[in-house]
């Protein structure tokens, strides 16, 4: 238990002092585009980084909330390949780690932010990238553990195979 811990405390440590080199906001997941006016908000705080959404966000409304909020939308790559909370990570985990990023902010609805978490652990620390989590609130309750314990078998198994099994989690 104890190089457990140790290595817990590492990560943690490390993950205080280290500053973020981007945003990664996990879209897709109402039409309302909840999560990219947090993100537009959040980003006046943080304005010369680049901003990464990942999961199929509209373009034209997500760029238009982004420019009302007048945050310049040149700094936004939308990525529209993942399908689901997996793919959101293993779809930028090569582009990030080619650009050098080697710390973001994670940004996803508090109630989706553990699933999210776990999915991170596992994909980007593969790759040595540290995440931040930033949560949007809302008023859902937090999701089931199982698909915590289901998405990140799905992450463990790409980090070993590079098959997300996103077909078969369709499924269910």
């Amino acid at each position: 238990m104890l190089p457990l811990f140790l290595w817990w405390g590492y990560k943690e440590a490390k993950n205080t002092f280290l500053e973020p080199q981007a945003v990664l906001v996990l879209g897709g997941s109402t039409s309302r585009l909840e999560r990219e006016k947090f993100t537009a908000n959040f980003a006046h705080n943080h304005p010369n980084i680049p901003i990464w959404i990942s999961g199929g966000s509209p373009e034209q409304p997500t760029k238009k909330v982004f420019a009302k909020a007048g945050v310049d939308t040149k700094r936004l790559h939308l990525d529209d390949e993942a399908v689901d909370t997996v793919t959101n990570f293993t779809t930028m985990v090569d582009e990030l780690e080619s650009r050098g990023i080697k710390s973001v902010y994670l940004i996803t609805s508090d109630y989706h932010m553990r699933r999210a978490s776990v999915i991170g652990e596992i994909v980007f620390g593969s790759r040595g990238i540290a995440f931040k989590t930033v949560a949007v609130p809302s008023e859902k309750s937090s999701e089931p553990i199982e698909k915590s314990v289901r998405d990140g078998a799905r992450a463990l198994m790409w980090v070993t195979t590079g098959y997300t099994g996103a077909n078969a989690a369709k499924s269910r």
